[in-house]
Order: structure tokens, then sequence, then C-alpha cells
């Protein structure tokens, strides 16, 4: 029988600032608080639970919102540096945003309230209080089209051709994208035409179209396989989401195409998300992973987490707890194997880095 006493076990403690002096810390005290400190301690626990399990599941990591504008490239960079992600999918402005940065161009802060249309004839774009150079960005769309025009005419997979652009951006260690490329983690963006790469693209098919000369073409459906192939070669998956919108839902979806296949793999294993979006609209960003278990997207006995909490304030500190932990000292990195659109192999790899 329960008594009354059952429920009274765990006290919440005060926030303590005299034994507070790392982001560690910090997380460390939250574990004992309330509402959405909680929440996001334990979404850092599952994460760090994840990256302990010793069957090493593959960890995909989703991105949506304005993580670049918000100064959180070099954590995003971080986590592929120190091997605590093992693929990402994302929309298309975070790898273009930080592939501006990557050619020395930068986000500027700005008020909200400031005067639109003034920065309009100025040629300045705002996101939010931050603002980036429209001249600027065209440049970048053009060098993304000019790199894309002279690759081989045929169809590439988004992972392929951010890899390419990961070429290109000279060398900057706080480039998402240049870890990525050096480390051989995998970027896949299924909303790639809504973006500046889309632009960059479309510059190009219609220079080539002009021309009458054959060109390079994204192919989605090629992207559904590759990621889905990452699912089949994993004994266990961990899914972290920032934000909702399509880089949560594709990665859901890939549990149901293996299932299609006739490669049941039981669902996610670790389910992790930081959104401000709530389940009541009936939305995919806001859906619960409750509700995805109904579809055999999250496994039965999946250890799960949800925040709510505004994402560039949430992933930076998650990510702050887990790398001043050093759960991440002594995990195995993932080198894939890719001989075109087939995934080959994959083996484990020592980290190669040391903090």
């Amino acid at each position: 029988m329960v008594k009354k006493s059952d429920f009274l076990q765990e006290k919440v403690k005060p926030i303590d600032f005299d034994h507070i002096s790392t982001v560690k810390d910090l997380m460390d005290a939250y574990k004992d608080s309330s509402v959405q400190r909680r929440a996001l301690a334990t979404c850092a626990m599952a994460y760090e639970n994840a990256l302990k399990d010793e069957s090493r599941p593959t960890i995909i990591l989703g991105l949506a919102g304005p993580l670049i504008a918000a100064g959180l490239r070099k954590v995003i960079a971080d986590m592929v540096k120190f091997g605590i992600v093992d693929a990402i999918v994302t929309i298309g402005a975070i790898p273009y945003q930080d592939f501006y940065q990557a050619q020395g161009y930068s986000h500027y802060k700005c008020s909200p309230r400031i005067d639109d249309l003034k920065l309009r004839d100025y040629f300045l774009d705002r996101i939010y209080d931050t603002i980036v150079d429209e001249n600027k960005f065209r440049e970048t769309d053009e060098q993304i089209g000019n790199i894309a025009g002279e690759l081989e005419p045929r169809g590439y997979s988004s992972r392929e051709f951010m890899e390419i652009l990961g070429d290109h951006t000279n060398g900057d260690e706080g480039s998402i994208l240049y870890n990525c490329r050096k480390y051989g983690v995998p970027m896949f963006l299924p909303a790639l035409n809504d973006s500046s790469i889309g632009i960059g693209l479309t510059g190009l098919y219609y220079k080539a179209r002009k021309a009458k000369r054959p060109f390079m073409s994204i192919d989605p459906i090629r992207d559904n396989w590759e990621l889905t192939q990452l699912k089949i070669n994993s004994d266990k998956t961990g899914v972290i989401y920032i934000g909702g919108g399509v880089p949560k839902n594709y990665i859901q979806q890939t549990e149901v195409i293996c299932e299609t296949l006739g490669y049941d793999k039981g669902g996610h294993h670790y389910a992790i998300q930081i959104t401000m979006d709530t389940p009541q609209w009936g939305g995919l960003s806001g859906c619960t992973f409750e509700e995805a278990q109904s579809w055999g997207k999250i496994n039965r006995d999946a250890k799960k987490s949800v925040a709510y909490v505004e994402a560039s304030i949430g992933l930076s500190l998650m990510v702050g707890y887990i790398l001043q932990s050093g759960t991440w000292k002594g995990r195995k990195r993932l080198k894939y194997q890719w001989d075109e659109d087939m995934l080959e192999s994959v083996k484990q790899v020592p980290l190669g880095i040391k903090k």
C-alpha cells in the first residue's frame, strides 16, 4: 500500500551560487530544483546515459532554429569535435550561415525594434536581434553555386554536398562543416531547397539551363536511403532534437522506413528534446515521445526527456555540462565508409583528441 511518506522522499533544494562555479556545477544543482531547470538537467542526464551506454548507440542530432545567429556555431562544432554526436540532420540555414562565417563574414548585434525599412535601404537582413549583410549573403550564394558547378553532373545526396562544402571552409576550426568533414560526421539537409544553399543551387540551375549544359542535382530520396542505413547498421540509436520541424520528423521517420524495408530496429532507445513547441496544437515539433511510441519511432523502454526551454539557452547549458563532465572521454568515434550511396562499413576508432 502506498503511504503519504512515499511521496515525500526527495526535497527540492535551492540554487546556491556559493557552491557553483562551472556550467557542470549549475546543471548538477538543477537536478535538485524544479520546473524546466530540472527538466533540462534530466535531458543532460539522459544524454550522459546514452554516451556511457556500453553498446555504443549512434547519436543523431536534429537541429532547427536560428542557432548560428544565436552564437552556437562553436558549441555545435565542439559536439562533432569531441565525438558526442555521430550524425546531424538540420535545416539549410545552419550549415549555410556556418559556411558564410567560414568565408570571414559575420553576424552583428542589433535591437529587435530597429527600423527594418532602413535596414532594407542598406541591404541588411535581420534575424530577430542579429543582422547579416545581404551583399555578403549573395556572394556566398554565388560561391556555393560555383562550387556545385565544378562537380560531375549527377545526383548527389545532401550528405555528399555538405562534405564538399566542408572542403571550402578555409580550415576554420570553429566551423561545423569543417569539423564534420574532418571527423567524418555525416550531415543531412532534407529541406535544403528552403535555404540560401537552395538559392545558390538555383542560380547554378538557371545558368546551366541557359547554357544548355548538364549540372549536378540534389537527390532527396538518396538522403532517405543513406540515413536509413545508419539506423540499420546501429544496434541502438539516440536522438537529440533541438527545436523540431523537418529535422525531427525526418529522423523519426527513418525508423518507419527501416520497418518497411524489413529491418525492425525497435525504435530509438534514447530521446531528448529541447523545444518551446507544445503538443496540444498537433504538430510534429511539439509531439511528445509518448505519441511517437504509437508509431514505433521511439523504443518502448527508451530513456527520454523533454525540456521546454529556448534552444540557444538549453543547448549551450546541456553541451557545457557534457563537455565539463568528461563523459566524452574514452568514447570511440564512428568511421563511416561510403561507396556512392551505399554504407559499406561502420568502424569504431579512437576519438583522436584531448582536452
